[in-house]
């Protein structure tokens, strides 16, 4: 699939077919390689000059809006795709692909009536785009949200003994709970066990001897249980983190981890279900966003040929997607399809460094005899 296209149209002095084969019949001869399509644009409503005029100073921020929500999504799509390990698949435009979409290009007249004001097609093109746009935030911060809460819990379960959840580790008969006993739970590090076991006894009084027992130990730290008197478990405490040992709070609770696993079984089925359907989402919704984004450049080839080549509507609308080595070559051969005093003019402008002010009115900083933009799929 070609990711990087050139719209352009050139102005036509006999006939549009004319000027078709003059562009193909080159194109054989000396690019060979770049494919080249016509690019069908139906007759829209040009309205007034100052109306045009107004509506050239919004084309390429329009331009930069509409792309930008499209390369978003397509974004989102990459990286839906990535996590769930699926196949990447084609994007399309209601099953076709959207670089065919864009080289067979046929106006959609139902959702964009050609009889509407210039300034009406382009705002409805916007307001569609930005509706997408404000579903797309709420969809994927809802899926985030989810994906967040089982990141917190993951990092809890396979983080270090300082912070991760305990339940897992901690059997019922490792503890002993009674109306004067109880047990803690000690996180020593790794370098300091022979410390604790030969201090712990001491750290405080009535602590039952010989109780510690190792129940897990990680890269960094060991987890010990101590049985003693309840009353002297503050105590303890403080002594064991003047020792640089941590105690954990930590309540066994059979309902409490049955809670905590079923909440974490829900959390997994919701972001998959999630992320499908947000993926979904995102396949049609990048489809609609394209449609729109190719009715825009239709718009905006058109607006740019007027203001530029006057009226009534003389142009040649084409899609080219030239190799990066012959790039250089089909310019060449658009500017000598276009009045040779007009390429002359502009060839020389843009050698003095002025291309910028002699841009296409819309503000495109590509500077041609033609108007000329470049559109990119990837």
């Amino acid at each position: 699939m070609t990711f990087r296209y050139w719209v352009v149209s050139l102005p036509v002095k006999d006939s549009s077919s004319t000027l078709w084969n003059r562009l193909q019949d080159q194109i054989s001869k000396h690019s060979f390689d770049t494919p080249v399509y016509r690019f069908n644009i139906p007759n829209l409503r040009v309205g007034t000059l100052d109306s045009l005029l107004a509506l050239g100073d919004d084309l390429l921020k329009s331009n930069s809006f509409v792309e930008g929500v499209s390369q978003k999504i397509r974004r989102q799509i990459e990286e839906l795709e990535r996590i769930s390990g699926v196949e990447s698949n084609a994007l399309t435009v209601d099953g076709v692909p959207v670089d065919s979409y864009l080289t067979r290009f046929v106006w959609d007249e139902a959702k964009y009536p050609t009889m509407s004001p210039l300034k009406e097609v382009v705002d409805n093109i916007q307001s569609q785009v930005a509706k997408i746009e404000d579903d797309l935030k709420v969809r994927v911060a809802e899926y985030n949200n989810v994906r967040g809460q089982l990141n917190a819990i993951n990092r809890k379960q396979s983080g270090s003994l300082a912070v991760r959840d305990l339940s897992s580790l901690v059997k019922p008969e490792d503890i002993v709970a009674s109306e004067h006993l109880e047990t803690l739970l000690a996180v020593v590090p790794k370098y300091s066990q022979k410390d604790w076991l030969a201090c712990y006894e001491t750290l405080t009084d009535y602590v039952v001897p010989r109780s510690s027992k190792k129940l897990f130990e990680d890269n960094e730290y060991a987890l010990y249980t101590v049985t003693l008197f309840t009353r002297v478990a503050d105590n303890f405490r403080t002594s064991a983190r003047e020792k640089g040992f941590q105690v954990r709070d930590f309540e066994h609770s059979v309902e409490a981890q049955e809670t905590r696993k079923q909440e974490l079984e829900k959390l997994v089925q919701d972001q998959e279900s999630l992320r499908s359907s947000l993926l979904q989402w995102c396949y049609t919704s990048y489809g609609e966003v394209f449609s729109s984004w190719m009715h825009f450049c239709a718009v905006r080839i058109f607006a740019e040929s007027i203001m530029r080549y006057g009226l009534p509507p003389a142009f040649l609308a084409c899609v080219l997607s030239p190799a990066v080595k012959s790039e250089k070559k089909v310019r060449s051969i658009l500017e000598r399809l276009c009045d040779s005093t007009n390429s002359l003019y502009w060839k020389s402008e843009e050698d003095a460094g002025a291309g910028g002010a002699m841009a296409g009115l819309a503000g495109d900083s590509e500077t041609h005899p033609y108007v000329s933009f470049t559109i990119n799929l990837a």
